[in-house]
Order: C-alpha cells, then structure tokens, then sequence
C-alpha cells in the first residue's frame, strides 16, 4: 500500500511515518549484523591474500648523500643471506667473502631480485620477503628450498657498475 505525502507535511509527521514504515524486526536486525560481519571478513580475507603475493622490501640501513642509485641494466655487486620463512638459512656470500654479482632487471637472479634491489645506493641494505611466485615457484631449488617457499633475504649493495663505465 503506498501512502502519498503532501507538500505541506512537516518534517517530523514524516520521519514518524517512515520511522513507522521501515521498522526493522529484531530478527532482521540480527540478520543485518551477520550479513555485515560475513562481508568485512571477506574483504579483510581478500586484502589479506592480496597482500601474500607482493614484494615486501624493508630498508635496513640507508645511506645519506646518495648519488647513484641502481636501476636496470647495472652490474651489481650484492652481499646477502637467504633464509625461509622458518629461519632456515640456505645460502650467504658473507662466510665466501665474495658478494654475488650480475645484471640487474636481465632475468639473471629470481624476479624478487630484480624488482627488489632497484634504486638502491651503495652501501645500502635491505630485507626481501619474497613469495613464492617472485622466487623459485612450484619447483624450488634443490633440497635446501622447497616448492612454494617464501624467501628472506638481508642484502647488502657493494658497489654498482654502470654500462658507461665497463
């Protein structure tokens, strides 16, 4: 049944009637908070596993009055230590006494790498958390790093070659 209201109502008769009309039961109103619930936990699920496969980079150490900063195509001379999510280490240049080097953004290094070691300084250092589709995947790496593994890596940028100067 609808209910026409006229020009000259005042604003309280009205909200009386609407107040009247859309009176939610306490059934529906429990029904309501439920619905809400269930929504914010899926959009808290769906930031959640949004944020699981990204990059993480945390700078460790920062280094002032930085001039040259790394980008694609450099030669980069890194120092790190890898680890899995449990605090297992698998790998370090440190007790080598020789830092790792290669090609920044050439596909030379896991894709964690290459996206994660740009515009550093040298000197700099940082923490990787790798997920599993920027580090070795599905196939791991050996025994020491198994399928779909995140990987943690301390980095430290040596020294940067630029094509100019090679």
């Amino acid at each position: 049944k609808r209910k026409i209201f006229f020009a000259g109502e005042t604003g309280k008769s009205l909200r009386y009637r609407l107040k009247k009309i859309f009176v939610p039961s306490p059934y529906q109103r429990m029904e309501f908070s439920r619905l809400m619930l269930l929504c914010l936990a899926g959009l808290a699920l769906l930031q959640l596993a949004s944020a699981e496969g990204k990059l993480k980079i945390g700078v460790k150490k920062r280094v002032d009055n930085c001039s040259v900063r790394t980008k694609k195509g450099d030669l980069v001379h890194m120092h790190y230590t890898g680890t899995l999510e449990d605090g297992t280490e698998f790998d370090s240049s440190i007790p080598r006494g020789d830092p790792l080097t290669f090609t920044l953004g050439m596909g030379q290094v896991i894709k964690g790498w290459d996206q994660g070691l740009l515009n550093m300084c040298e000197g700099e250092k940082r923490k990787l958390i790798i997920p599993p589709e920027l580090g070795y995947g599905e196939r791991g790496a050996g025994e020491k790093i198994p399928p779909n593994s995140v990987l943690i890596f301390e980095v430290e940028l040596v020294k940067i070659e630029r094509k100019t100067e090679l």
